[in-house]
């Protein structure tokens, strides 16, 4: 899973989860602001 978080103005947080990396980077070009994109890794996650 891919989540991006967005800092904006006003202390406002939005975050924006996918299910693949192509699709979170390429809404990550589109997004405005102070962004982070993270891969969420389960521990129970079978390893591919």
């Amino acid at each position: 899973m891919w989540i991006i978080t967005v800092y904006s103005k006003g202390n406002n947080i939005s975050m924006f989860e996918f299910n693949s990396e192509k699709e979170a980077r390429e809404a990550f070009k589109n997004v405005s602001g102070c962004k982070i994109l993270s891969e969420v890794i389960y521990f129970n996650d079978q390893v591919v």
